[in-house]
């Protein structure tokens, strides 16, 4: 049975850069107070015009050249996203349009902040089944046209930023290298924690003046919930996914944690018992890009030289619904 290896990784970054300074002219905030509570210091978003489908077609560009591949070498696509170019077609086609192909299939998966993680084991089953050999895994989003620039949203409105990031996943015969495992979980009795109620076609219509005046299309979240749900949940399937493999945490190499929150990803590290350099953080520069944060922080990791041969990588994620999960993978 073939196991899976990312064989390219890339990503795209809008040049638009929003510092909190920035910030400040639509709410009442500073600097001080959203470093101190989530450790960002900028963003990236894109300018009138740029769409996920173009952020991810560069990141894809850059994960197949660094695998060493065309666009017509793939046998699928999977594109995790929260915020679609379109309420339809998924942004998968529109992907697969711009990279220039036909045929072959584009998944969308709805998996909010762990959408990477939750594609990754998606691919990952095609290839151990041995119906696809080369699969683009992609995490895109925009989330700064849906966000409350105001002092009523500025709690979720600090957070986010766009980006794409994406992976090569190829079948190996190798001996020792590819993924390992991988581990999923949700729990829906906390799907209103963090949401959006609307546009929704549970209403009809799907959006109202009243709605819309009320905010309630802009995301809500009940921070502390998040908090204290993620540094639980995160270490833990961690743990799951060591055990599963006869490892511990002193044989991880590099984590890399769905950049949510760097007090979040800071406690999750300690709860681990990991040193600083075994763990990715570049939520200070990009904040939180939803499916797309481990995959850029991955591809960053990449380039700057952090991931080798033979390393044990684990990646993991918690976000909305509450979703989480995490992948074990030898380098």
């Amino acid at each position: 049975m073939p196991r899976t290896a990312i064989t390219g990784t890339g990503f795209y970054v809008p040049d638009r850069v929003v510092t909190n300074e920035e910030l400040t002219r639509y709410m009442d905030t500073s600097d001080e107070w959203i470093v101190e509570r989530t450790g960002i210091q900028e963003r990236r978003w894109v300018r009138e015009g740029m769409s996920g489908a173009e952020m991810a077609r560069r990141a894809s560009l850059d994960a197949l050249q660094d695998a060493g591949m065309e666009p017509g070498d793939l046998d699928a696509i999977v594109l995790a996203t929260l915020s679609p170019d379109h309420f339809l077609p998924g942004t998968g086609v529109f992907l697969q349009r711009e990279l220039g192909i036909t045929d072959i299939p584009a998944i969308d998966l709805r998996a909010q902040c762990s959408g990477f993680v939750y594609g990754l084991s998606v691919a990952d089953a095609f290839i151990r089944a041995g119906q696809y050999r080369n699969i683009l895994l992609v995490g895109v989003e925009i989330q700064s046209t849906g966000l409350d620039l105001s002092t009523r949203g500025r709690d979720i409105a600090v957070l986010f930023g766009d980006g794409a990031g994406a992976a090569v996943l190829s079948a190996t015969e190798e001996e020792g290298r590819g993924v390992l495992s991988t581990h999923l979980h949700a729990d829906g009795r906390h799907a209103e924690v963090l949401w959006a109620e609307f546009s929704s076609s549970k209403h009809h219509p799907r959006i109202t003046a009243e709605a819309m005046a009320e905010g309630r299309h802009y995301p809500t979240m009940d921070g502390r919930e998040v908090f204290r749900n993620a540094v639980s949940r995160m270490p833990e399937v961690v743990e799951e996914a060591l055990a599963a493999n006869g490892l511990t945490t002193a044989d991880i190499d590099l984590l890399v944690p769905h950049q949510a929150n760097l007090r979040i990803s800071e406690m999750v590290r300690r709860r681990l018992d990991l040193p600083e350099e075994k763990v990715v953080n570049n939520i200070q520069r990009y904040g939180n890009t939803t499916a797309a944060t481990i995959p850029i922080a991955l591809a960053e990791a990449v380039d700057d030289g952090r991931v080798h041969p033979g390393d044990l990588v684990c990646l993991v994620a918690f976000g909305s619904g509450f979703t989480w999960g995490a992948v074990l993978l030898r380098w």
